[in-house]
């Protein structure tokens, strides 16, 4: 996850994130990350789940401890059933773990899983892109010579005024569209292909995240290039031919910031 020749350590971010870095490692770690916007992406993840866990949980962090969970009663309890003091010494052992580590690394094991909410947008567009791609008679719900009609449902469905971009200029054809199921409501999926049979997909959906830079994942097959913009995430996807989805990509952004998107 960190570069080898990185200074910075995965235990010094998430002691960061947690607040525990002395001040001189904080400048060294805010730096680095400046400098590597994909682990400032998990970082602030990583934040954001913290952040959750404490919105949950941190009344009942702050109540007061029950009594049978008491140091003193454990020890009590343990000598009125005539218990050693290994017997005692053990049983106190345990219940510090359960109260004082337990919770701590369950909240660092669920940060450091948790995938950034942006990224969820990027997978379940390549999955919608792998099961679809390789249809021949179905590949989409409305035919591109419905441009108008689509675009009108799925702005509609979305909650905002969408953009088809017009990729002819790069020998694109619009097979057409359809309506998907997003990670937070209705998602717009639209299919391009080149007269080599190449398909590639555009996805996109409402997001709370505001704006982003320009990423990209791949695979051995398929990849992808996203990003926000005025909270609708992007998601371009084909093979996994970096330059020429780039190309793709360049075409279909500057359309889109073009023009831009707007709340209906």
């Amino acid at each position: 996850m960190i570069d080898r020749d990185s200074p910075v350590t995965e235990d010094e971010l998430h002691a960061y994130v947690d607040g525990e870095l002395p001040a001189d490692r904080k400048a060294v770690v805010a730096a680095w990350l400046a400098d590597h916007p994909e682990q400032a992406a998990l970082v602030a993840s990583w934040r954001a789940q913290a952040e959750s866990i404490r919105a949950h949980f941190g009344a009942t962090i702050d109540e007061p401890m029950p009594q049978r969970l008491k140091l003193d009663q454990i020890m009590k309890h343990e000598r009125a059933n005539g218990r050693s003091w290994m017997a005692m010494a053990a049983a106190a052992a345990f219940m510090a773990f359960v109260v004082g580590g337990a919770a701590g690394w369950m909240a660092r094991g669920a940060s450091a899983a948790a995938p950034s909410s942006f990224d969820v947008y990027a997978s379940e567009a390549l999955d919608a892109h792998k099961l679809y791609v390789v249809e021949v008679r179905h590949p989409v719900e409305v035919p591109g010579g419905e441009r108008v009609h689509m675009t009108q449902w799925l702005s509609k469905r979305l909650g905002e005024d969408l953009r088809i971009p017009d990729l002819q200029p790069i020998g694109l054809k619009l097979v057409g569209g359809r309506l998907l199921p997003g990670p937070t409501g209705a998602a717009a999926f639209y299919m391009y292909e080149s007269a080599s049979g190449e398909r590639f997909t555009m996805y996109c959906a409402k997001t709370d995240v505001p704006e982003t830079a320009l990423r990209y994942t791949g695979g051995d097959q398929f990849a992808a290039f996203y990003w926000v913009d005025n909270k609708i995430a992007y998601v371009i996807s084909g093979p996994a031919d970096r330059e020429q989805l780039e190309t793709v990509t360049k075409a279909a952004y500057e359309q889109l910031d073009k023009t831009g998107t707007k709340k209906l």
